[in-house]
């Protein structure tokens, strides 16, 4: 593990040892790990059936954890210095909201028909929140992994990683796809996850990080737009999928349409429709000629895909703003840049940039300046890896 990433598994431990070092039970503690994660290409795609490439990162939730001799629960925020202790039978809906997150993973525990007993955790990260780096996902992934070793619940890493989407949905009530649970729970180093959200079939593909880093810029900006128009995005391509039905039975979702056929029924589909059935079916592709890039090492023609992206997003899906466009054009005349877009969802968030290792620090002062001058705005950047998925760690007490 490298040095940030031990500093906060440390700091997480120190913690626990601090709360629960008197008591006898917190002695066999054990430490989990697991992490954030960044999308390279493929967005929007997930809810249309189609591919998405994520990847583990070096930013992380960590759950140090011990199980109890009654059934009291004892979860301490380190980050929010805050505590909430309930009875393990008692999943009702507490003030402290981030505790949703947790109480999500017990129900989901109960209804697959498995116990657990008391326990006491201690729980903090480094993942940014609001990057879109889905903090939420990992800490849900993180618990689950956890009560599944300390409880031997005999629960796979899939079927952790369903629950936990399970536990967003159903108790937090975020409809989020698998994509954030799903990159989280099977990360591997220097590798990304082709996910099909169709059969929920993955490929790894090589991503090495020898010659390039990935830098994220966040925009700290969230315009209101972000959830009504996701909502619009989803009835537009439901709406697209329902014109293409009348000529092509089989096409269920975008997933089965091509960029030809929405050529083909541009007028009937109309402006908006069309521009976002456009991208969409071309996003689908692009994932997959992205892999082909990756697996014969050409990391500079990836890049462009990821440029052909944003390019996408901003005038035919309709989902970027003008701090993530500034962004990405700040990278166009830089030669040490070989992809940028915007990442996640849209109207706020992160761009996600390749940068040359060597041109990282200079990048990072170039771009925080040009947008401060631009918004008034200081902006962070992250440096991130691609590491392994969820697991457990072990650090000298």
């Amino acid at each position: 593990m490298i040095s940030t990433e031990a500093k906060t598994a440390e700091r997480i431990q120190k913690r626990f040892i601090e709360k629960f070092g008197n008591n006898t039970e917190a002695k066999d503690f054990r430490l989990f790990r697991s992490p954030g994660r960044i999308n390279l290409i493929g967005e929007h795609t997930d809810y249309n059936n189609g591919f998405v490439l994520p990847a583990s990162v070096d930013k992380a939730v960590y759950f140090a954890i011990s199980p109890r001799t009654d059934n009291q629960v004892i979860l301490h925020a380190v980050d929010l210095n805050e505590t909430y202790t309930f009875s393990v039978e008692d999943i009702s809906k507490p003030d402290q909201k981030w505790a949703y997150f947790q109480l999500g993973i017990i129900e989901q525990i109960y209804k697959n028909g498995l116990n657990i007993g008391g326990f006491q955790a201690a729980f903090g990260g480094d993942v940014p929140q609001g990057a879109g780096m889905s903090s939420s996902a990992a800490l849900e992934c993180c618990l689950l992994f956890a009560l599944n070793e300390v409880f031997s619940l005999g629960l796979d890493r899939f079927s952790i990683v369903k629950m936990a989407q399970k536990a967003e949905n159903e108790y937090v009530g975020v409809q989020c796809g698998i994509m954030d649970q799903f990159a989280s729970g099977f990360g591997k180093q220097e590798a990304v996850i082709r996910l099909d959200c169709r059969s929920l079939e993955y490929q790894y593909f090589p991503f090495p990080m020898d010659e390039y880093l990935i830098v994220l810029c966040n925009t700290l900006v969230e315009h209101s737009l972000a959830s009504s128009e996701y909502n619009t995005r989803r009835l537009e391509c439901e709406k697209g999928v329902s014109i293409l039905q009348k000529y092509h039975p089989g096409i269920k979702s975008l997933r089965d349409a091509t960029p030809q056929i929405v050529e083909e029924y541009k007028d009937e589909l109309g402006d908006v429709v069309y521009r976002r059935c456009k991208f969409m079916t071309e996003e689908i592709e692009r994932v997959q000629i992205a892999c082909d890039f990756l697996t014969a090492g050409d990391l500079k023609s990836f890049g462009k895909k990821m440029y052909e992206t944003h390019q996408g997003l901003q005038h035919e899906y309709e989902v970027s703003c003008d701090e993530l466009d500034f962004l990405v054009e700040q990278t166009l005349d830089d030669d040490s840049v070989i992809g940028a877009r915007m990442m996640g969802g849209g109207f706020g968030g992160c761009t996600i940039n390749l940068v040359k290792k060597d041109a990282v620090e200079q990048f990072e002062e170039k771009m925080k300046k040009a947008y401060q001058e631009e918004f008034s705005i200081d902006m962070p950047c992250y440096r991130v890896r691609i590491t392994d998925g969820t697991e457990e760690i072990v650090l000298n007490a």
